[in-house]
């Protein structure tokens, strides 16, 4: 049987939510089919009356079961094991390590690295290294380093190999970081929605900035050296775009976006614009998405330093037990906009 951790029904009720952070602690033997799996695979769920819960994988082939080629549950450990073994040598590295490199390592093909390292953090070993050189930059600048110097001291090797980092993720160049938008020109508007005053905030690269009964004031806080001007007309059309998408959600717009966090914060975002319209997920959900179990409250934290709303969908979130929660701009915006997804 399945240790004290857990009994059988909340066992079940992993299963039933397919919850990765509940991987290797228990299998899920199916009798009918006489295969066991991971509480997450994404195989269609069995009846409930074939189910039997095993500690150990050792138990369920004991028992006359084999492994889910799926799924693979015998290989949850040694996945684990692959993944810490690619950050701590990103981390360590000079430069960021190729992905046959990192195969090598590890012992898996580059293909399945990649794969169960993005399942694991919801980055690619490649955009971890980039986030993870990014973050140690912000970090140098917040710190008073020099913009030269927390650029090698993140391990770029070259200036330009950076502001192509900075160009492709972030749209801001680091001196703007420093500097709370210096250099950047914001072009901003507010307009009236079924939600209330909505302010719509973009740079050249995408929206920065979604909010709810805000206005300058609150957008010259979070970029006080930028130059804001009212919007042209190519951000009147994007402006168009974002109205429409916060009226009728369901509808994939593609509308650019360009934000800026710590590699947590930003595997969290990309999680949650995972979520389907009229979903939800809990904060433990989100945690164990971006393979963060006890991460909790730093997904709430993450959820917190968004600042486009509804377009990065934080709203979605809601507590383990179904109620809402907290929102930055209100519990009453927050139901409102979950209700107008599921209808």
């Amino acid at each position: 049987m399945i240790p004290d951790i857990v009994d059988s029904e909340q066992a079940w009720a992993a299963v039933r939510a397919r919850d990765r952070s509940f991987d290797g602690k228990f299998v899920t033997g199916v009798l009918s089919t006489g295969i066991y799996c991971r509480p997450s695979c994404a195989a269609r769920h069995p009846k409930r009356e074939n189910v039997r819960f095993f500690a150990k994988p050792e138990h369920a082939e004991a028992a006359g079961l084999r492994a889910c080629l799926r799924c693979r549950p015998n290989d949850v450990a040694r996945d684990e094991a692959a993944v810490k073994a690619v950050i701590d040598a990103v981390r360590t590295a000079e430069s960021a390590p190729k992905l046959d490199e990192l195969a090598v390592l590890t012992g898996y093909s580059a293909a399945h690295l990649q794969r169960i390292f993005k399942r694991e953090t919801g980055l690619s070993p490649a955009a971890f290294a980039r986030a993870l050189r990014s973050e140690r930059v912000r970090d140098a600048l917040d710190e008073g380093a020099s913009v030269t110097e927390a650029i090698y001291d993140a391990g770029y090797g070259s200036a330009s190999r950076f502001y192509a980092d900075a160009k492709q993720r972030l749209g801001m160049h680091a001196s703007i970081w420093k500097n709370g938008g210096e250099g950047a020109i914001v072009q901003w508007a507010s307009v009236e929605t079924s939600l209330g005053s909505m302010m719509v905030a973009a740079t050249g690269k995408g929206v920065c900035c979604l909010s709810f009964d805000e206005g300058e004031e609150e957008l010259r806080a979070r970029f006080p050296k930028a130059e804001l001007q009212q919007g042209g007309e190519a951000f009147k059309r994007l402006l168009r775009t974002v109205v429409e998408q916060v009226e009728t959600p369901g509808r994939s717009h593609n509308i650019p976006l360009d934000v800026q966090g710590t590699a947590f914060q930003e595997a969290v975002w990309l999680e949650l614009r995972k979520i389907p319209d009229g979903e939800t997920r809990s904060y433990a959900e989100i945690a164990a998405a971006v393979g963060k179990p006890k991460a909790v409250r730093a997904v709430g934290s993450a959820n917190g330093a968004n600042h486009v709303a509804v377009l990065i969908p934080c709203h979605r979130v809601v507590r383990s037990d179904g109620t809402l929660g907290g929102y930055a701009y209100g519990v009453e915006i927050k139901k409102r906009l979950l209700d107008k997804e599921r209808n």
